[in-house]
């Protein structure tokens, strides 16, 4: 059975949160202005001392969000541009319980060791070891595809080599995906390498460049358009294989947002930022893992939207793991420093990282198999 870190609960019995005060809040005197010195909110798990002697915990949070307080009593975490006259926002900066407020940054405990004040290799590069974040991604993902909510965010890279391409479609088709997070690029590229067999004109396996294949892109764009979605295309056989089509015959939901940068884009892509960022939220609130894959700016706003942790139906605190592949050190490095402290991070080429995550996964259920 996988197991990972099991919640402790603060002691409110205890000082200095036995003495707190309860949390004072503040109306909204304008839309989409918080009043002042209002608590933004964290990665992690926080207590709202709300009547003497109960502290409640906001189920649903993520970070740089004010918290609202319900008529009803439930906290609510919302962006700055949700709030509405009226609405009563907490109030303060402290963290350890002075404003009646507590953060629990070490709710799953702490990670360490003792070693010496010396040492080699402490800091992430790309010769770190991951042999054993490997195995400990093999059991989280065969854990979660059961018992979680697995939400992959996609760069484009994923679908410039075949067999990264195929690998990803058998882990859709196997159930290690419930929700993709991409931009119009990663589409765009899977759609032309259905039609063409290749991305930004290469060959997906052969890498060769193809006469005018510099149109290709754009002609996938266009074939689509022309048929009027995605949706369309790959029901009317245009687009017939790739990571995109197996999403959608499996009905696993997708969000494309869009940038400023996008040709076209396809139907699909959101091209208003705070929609897609809505609809990004929607899954992102669902999920217990996160696996970011070569896309930095996807990743971090991702890391942005995702708590630390996921309160449960029956009230069980469970963490939310995020992973972050890429070539990269400034990439995973970005993702820390933005405040997502909580991302485990391999540094290797997005392609080979797939095919050996399909190929460990396969392996494990071929000898689970041959073992009952």
């Amino acid at each position: 059975m996988f197991w990972f870190p099991s919640y402790t609960a603060p002691d409110f019995s205890a000082p200095p949160l036995k003495d707190a005060p309860l949390v004072r809040f503040a109306p909204v005197e304008r839309a989409g202005v918080a009043p002042e010195g209002y608590h933004a909110t964290s990665i992690f798990p926080e207590y709202f001392h709300v009547a003497p002697g109960r502290w409640e915990l906001l189920r649903e949070s993520r970070m740089d969000c004010v918290v609202v307080q319900r008529p009803e009593g439930l906290l609510e975490a919302l962006e700055f541009r949700r709030l509405e006259k009226g609405d009563r926002v907490a109030l303060g900066r402290g963290e350890n319980g002075e404003d009646g407020i507590y953060v629990h940054a070490e709710a799953f405990g702490a990670e360490g060791g003792q070693g010496d004040k010396f040492s080699f290799r402490t800091r992430l590069t790309r010769e770190t070891s991951f042999s054993i974040d490997y195995d400990e991604f093999y059991d989280l993902l065969s854990h979660e595809r059961d018992h979680g909510w697995i939400v992959w965010v996609l760069g484009p890279a994923l679908v410039f080599d075949r067999d990264a391409r195929d690998a990803f479609c058998a882990l859709i088709e196997r159930g290690y995906v419930h929700a993709v997070l991409a931009g119009n690029a990663l589409a765009v590229h899977d759609v032309e390498a259905a039609m063409f067999g290749t991305a930004l004109g290469q060959e997906i396996y052969a890498k060769r460049l193809v006469p005018l294949g510099h149109y290709h892109h754009l002609d996938a764009i266009n074939r689509v358009r022309a048929v009027g979605s995605l949706e369309a295309a790959m029901r009317e056989g245009l687009v017939a294989e790739g990571v995109i089509y197996t999403a959608w015959k499996r009905g696993i939901p997708m969000v494309l947002a869009g940038s400023i940068r996008d040709d076209g884009p396809l139907p699909e892509v959101v091209a208003d930022m705070y929609a897609a960022q809505d609809r990004m939220r929607a899954l992102v609130r669902r999920a217990t893992t996160i696996v970011a894959l070569a896309t930095q700016l996807h990743a971090i706003a991702t890391g942005n939207m995702a708590p630390a942790y996921r309160v449960l139906e029956d009230g069980t605190v469970r963490p939310v793991f995020f992973y972050i592949v890429d070539m990269s050190e400034f990439a995973v490095q970005k993702l820390a420093n933005r405040g997502s402290l909580t991302a485990r991070s391999l540094l290797t080429n997005v392609q080979d990282f797939v095919v050996t995550v399909e190929r460990g996964l396969r392996r494990r259920e071929e000898r689970a198999a041959l073992s009952r």
